[in-house]
């Protein structure tokens, strides 16, 4: 089987089989980072472009270090020391780059739909890191990947998602992810934060934290995104911390083998307590192990028929 499309956009429009080809094939990339010689020669030829205008601490490196263990050549383009910086379009950076024949082009945007203007406009294959408020199509596949992992499947299970919901583009790719493999998914947060939206998206709504996390398999906390508010959405941080932070106490309601995630950055006693970031069912540093193989398995298999390793 192969994926239908030779671009990753967004969850949306994937299938069930697709998804579950994806994770499959992660699992042969998680042995490549667990050997002493981490690197393949799959890609081997391939030339990738890193394209992040947003900062990224977590995504950025990931996909840098696939790219290296599958042999790949990475240009790593950073808008604030480019022509992009000087008012040149979107348009115009990217056909400059498609210029030097990449064969990937990984964005990171703050505008939603940018991935898919450049997939209408370049040729090389354009993977989507994150395009505003919109998706992640990446991360929410290692949150599978890495709830897989520990619950053997993704079908029945209770998902409590919690925290800025409106700004978040990995709940949205999390939602119809784990929705469409046949996962129960419940977000909550303030009703400043948590848009009607989500009411056509297959998953429940709650305002209440108590709710949200009665009988979970996983619980998953995410940022307030001030960077993306131009308005007052609650009182104080020291007040959404007590309405809607996850901590150790709420974190009882949930099943007595829940795991805790967060896509990161965390901020550390507002939607999540240090104690629980760190504590044994905080599954959040796996997520960023996870996230290497599961961009290596995309760009695997985006490539096609990329050449596979040898042995002599």
């Amino acid at each position: 089987m192969k994926l239908s499309s030779r671009h990753l956009l967004g969850i949306d429009g994937m299938t069930a089989e697709e998804v579950a080809l994806i994770l499959d094939t992660a699992e042969g990339f998680v042995q490549i980072s667990a050997r002493e010689i981490k690197k393949v020669p799959t890609l081997r030829g391939k030339t990738v472009v890193n394209f992040f205008v947003e900062p990224s601490t977590r995504t950025r490196s990931s996909f840098e270090l696939a790219e290296k263990r599958l042999s790949a050549d990475a240009l790593n383009f950073s808008a604030s020391t480019s022509s992009f910086s000087k008012g040149e379009s979107l348009l115009d950076t990217a056909k400059n780059l498609e210029a030097m024949s990449p064969d990937f082009i990984i964005i990171r945007h703050s505008e939603p739909g940018s991935p898919h203007f450049l997939a209408r406009h370049v040729d090389a294959t354009i993977v989507n890191a994150g395009d505003g408020a919109h998706e992640h199509p990446t991360q929410a596949l290692l949150d599978a990947f890495t709830i897989r992992k520990h619950k053997g499947r993704l079908e029945g299970l209770r998902v409590a998602i919690v925290g800025d919901i409106n700004h978040s583009r990995v709940v949205r790719s999390n939602v119809l992810l784990l929705t469409l493999m046949g996962a129960h998914v419940v977000v909550c947060g303030p009703p400043t934060l948590l848009p009607r939206e989500f009411d056509a998206m297959g998953c429940s709504m709650t305002y209440k934290v108590d709710e949200a996390l009665e009988g979970a398999d996983v619980v998953m906390a995410l940022r307030v995104q001030h960077e993306r508010m131009n308005a007052g959405y609650f009182p104080t941080t020291r007040e959404y911390a007590r309405q809607f932070g996850v901590n150790g106490t709420r974190l009882k309601l949930a099943k007595d083998d829940a795991i805790v995630m967060h896509p990161g950055p965390m901020n550390r006693g507002v939607e999540i307590s240090g104690d629980l970031a760190d504590g044994a069912r905080s599954v959040i540093l796996e997520q960023v192990a996870n996230g290497v193989a599961v961009r290596m398995a995309v760009l695997y298999l985006l490539a096609g028929e990329p050449a596979r390793e040898t042995t002599s």
